[in-house]
Parts: structure tokens; C-alpha cells; sequence
């Protein structure tokens, strides 16, 4: 019903975040620092909003997203208001942390090739 909210709000949070180390980063270029997690957090951003749009989608195709207030068909009702919210603190929070994980499996994984690669160049 409602379990791409979750994800879609940390899209918005790393989105705004992202935003901000990008022009720490921009700043720290000229003093001759140099720093790629804005990078990182793109790709994880990519993710979430892929992911939150196809879901969006997916519920707006099954009718349980509608164009007036209170926008989810769920919210309506107070019997199915609590089996939404139940539906975005399990499945929405899962689907977001299992999203942020593998990211974060990436990320470790994209650093030690790239140590690997550095420490196999200066060789």
C-alpha cells in the first residue's frame, strides 16, 4: 500500500546530503583534497528513487494511489491507516535497509579493488 515512502524518504534525506558533501567536496578540491563519497551516495540515491518510483508506480497501477487527498486509498479508512502503517515499518523499512546494504557492500567492495589497483600501479 504505502511501503515506498520509506524508501523514498531516505532518498530524499541522502539526496540532501548528497547535495551538501558535494560542495564540501567542490571546497576541499582547492586546497588539493580530494574525496569521491558524493559518488558513492549518487549511486545509492539511484537506487532508492529507482526503486521508490517503480513501487510507486507498481501502486498507482493497482489503484491504490488516487490523484485527490488523501492520495493513498489506504489512508481513508482507519482499518486499512493501520495495516499501511504496518506495511511501511516492516516492508518499507526492509526493503530500505536491504537497499542501503548492498549499497554499502558495493561501496567496501569498490574501495579494496581500488586500494588493490593503486597498490598493483605503484608496484
Amino acid at each position: 500500500m504505502a511501503c515506498f515512502i520509506v524508501p523514498a524518504t531516505e532518498a530524499i534525506v541522502t539526496t540532501v546530503a548528497n547535495k551538501i558533501i558535494k560542495n564540501k567536496e567542490k571546497s576541499a578540491d582547492k586546497d588539493g583534497k580530494s574525496s569521491r563519497f558524493s559518488a558513492h551516495l549518487s549511486r545509492l540515491n539511484g537506487m532508492l528513487w529507482g526503486g521508490s518510483g517503480l513501487l510507486a508506480f507498481e501502486h498507482l497501477w493497482h489503484g491504490e494511489i488516487s490523484p485527490f487527498f488523501p492520495f493513498l486509498t489506504a489512508a481513508s479508512d482507519p482499518t486499512d491507516r493501520a495495516e499501511m502503517l504496518h506495511e511501511m515499518a516492516t516492508s518499507g523499512s526492509a526493503m530500505a535497509v536491504t537497499v542501503t546494504a548492498v549499497w554499502a557492500v558495493t561501496v567496501i567492495v569498490s574501495m579494496k579493488l581500488e586500494a588493490k589497483r593503486k597498490a598493483v600501479a605503484s608496484v
